[in-house]
């Protein structure tokens, strides 16, 4: 009996050889078939390449970012902006016949900057350009005039902290990476409280600067002082922590007209082309719409939204209709921490399995060289092999993480994720400033960046199988 065992169990491998089994006994493919599936797609890469980059859609999504952006202007989370950027593109997408756009509610916070000014009196007069970070509080109306103790990190600040009590705290922290350096404008406001400070004031986080302040989030925590903030410029902070050094006295007043509202109605705006064959499976493609309340929004996320839906249009035009379900979604409230996507998240997460991989383009719209993923070993084989299509640009690299606020809550429950990677070198020069306009944009490269964005997100959605977890 043993041996017959052993003579079915080998015919059986034989059977199979170069397959998985599944627990129900079919078999799965091998990687060799996959790759051979996925060589099957070589002709639509090219053409979504060519219609991208040299047809009829050269420089669309470019063009049209140029519009929104000239038309609406910045789109502060709760402002009337915004409220005009989601009407503008739940038009715009229904004029483009993308299916079943609609708007699906969220709550966001609102905050707004109002006046702000800043100036040292001692020991010249100097005016000091700033800007609020969001959530701020603000002044009192006469404002805050103070002696300033500058710092170069939260250790030397609590090694200082008997300095700092009753003055204003200026954070000099030299620019590592944004991962690292933004600690300081999310938490500079808390830990400049808790020595007694009256208010804290950042050097921006930027690696390049030409005397321009950047603004973004910070957090207040519940059992600490709350003390006007804002960023001012890296020459500004340096200059003082020059003074400092040399033993100079530093007096600014300080005066910000910030007010917190309500929560405020705001909407995720969503469209599709609906698979053939598995509708009820997502392949999701996403930017952010809302930006802070300078310069243009268009680098973040302007350029990551609008090829995002320039994925959906290459596709849609050329006649393609994938197995699975394309649905682009673009974001509302990011900036304050990714709230419309954490709302669309426990809305839809009861159909977690059906999410194939979500896709987000929010460090910028640069030179492409790759994705940046996150996910299982096999389905980054399966990417890696999906990469190779877009050989005839150059941009085929795998990156071994992938980043974005709003796609974060699914890549936690093992969804595969994606991110666009490109040459961000200058991303930070311009971050959350005056500076993030049409100006900073490259149409050619928002063609690159498209192409990589439609043919990545059409060929997973097309594939007979979803990604493994």
């Amino acid at each position: 009996m043993k041996y017959l065992f052993l003579i079915f169990l080998m015919n059986l491998l034989h059977q199979y050889a170069g397959k998985s089994l599944r627990r129900d006994g079919s078999s799965l493919k091998s990687f060799e078939d996959i790759k051979n599936e996925i060589a099957g797609y070589t002709n639509i890469a090219k053409a979504i390449i060519d219609l991208a980059v040299h047809g009829k859609a050269q420089n669309r999504s470019y063009e049209r970012l140029a519009v929104f952006t000239d038309t609406i202007g910045p789109r502060l989370s709760g402002s009337k902006n915004l409220e005009a950027a989601i009407k503008y593109m739940f038009s715009a997408l229904q004029e483009d016949r993308l299916e079943n756009v609609h708007l699906e509610p969220v709550k966001v916070p609102h905050w707004e900057r109002g006046e702000e000014f800043a100036v040292m009196l001692e020991p010249r007069n100097h005016s000091i350009a700033i800007l609020g970070l969001g959530n701020s509080i603000a002044t009192p109306p006469e404002g805050i005039t103070a002696e300033v103790i500058v710092v170069a990190s939260f250790d030397e600040l609590h090694k200082r902290a008997q300095e700092a009590k009753g003055k204003i705290v200026v954070y000099n922290e030299p620019f590592i990476n944004y991962g690292e350096t933004v600690q300081y404008r999310l938490q500079g406001a808390v830990e400049a409280a808790k020595v007694g400070a009256v208010a804290s004031l950042i050097r921006s986080i930027a690696s390049f600067s030409i005397h321009s302040p950047h603004t973004g989030e910070q957090s207040y925590q519940p059992d600490v002082p709350q003390i006007p903030t804002a960023c001012i410029s890296v020459e500004d902070a340096e200059m003082m922590s020059r003074m400092s050094l040399r033993g100079t006295k530093i007096v600014v007043h300080l005066r910000m007209g910030a007010k917190t509202y309500p929560d405020s109605l705001s909407f995720n705006t969503v469209a599709e082309i609906v698979g053939s064959k598995y509708p009820e499976q997502v392949v999701l493609v996403s930017g952010h719409l809302d930006s802070w309340d300078v310069g243009q929004g268009a680098m973040d996320d302007g350029g990551g939204a609008f090829i995002s839906w320039e994925a959906l249009s290459l596709i849609k035009d050329l006649g393609l209709r994938p197995k699975r379900t394309l649905r682009l979604v673009l974001w509302t409230g990011e900036e304050q921490g990714g709230v419309g996507a954490k709302q669309y998240y426990q809305l839809h997460k009861e159909n977690i399995s059906n999410f194939d991989i979500v896709m987000e383009s929010d460090e910028g719209t640069f030179k492409p060289s790759g994705l940046g993923f996150a996910g299982s070993a096999e389905a980054r084989d399966i990417v890696r092999e999906i990469m190779t299509l877009l050989q005839p640009i150059n941009v085929t690299a795998v990156y071994n993480t992938a980043d974005g606020t709003d796609i974060a809550f699914w890549m936690r429950d093992g969804v595969p994720g994606a991110s666009l990677q490109d040459d961000i070198n200058k991303y930070f020069w311009f971050h959350h400033s005056q500076g993030d306009t049409m100006t900073v944009q490259d149409p050619n490269q928002m063609n690159l960046c498209a192409a990589v964005w439609a043919v990545v997100s059409y060929v997973i959605a097309d594939m007979e199988d979803m990604l493994p977890r």
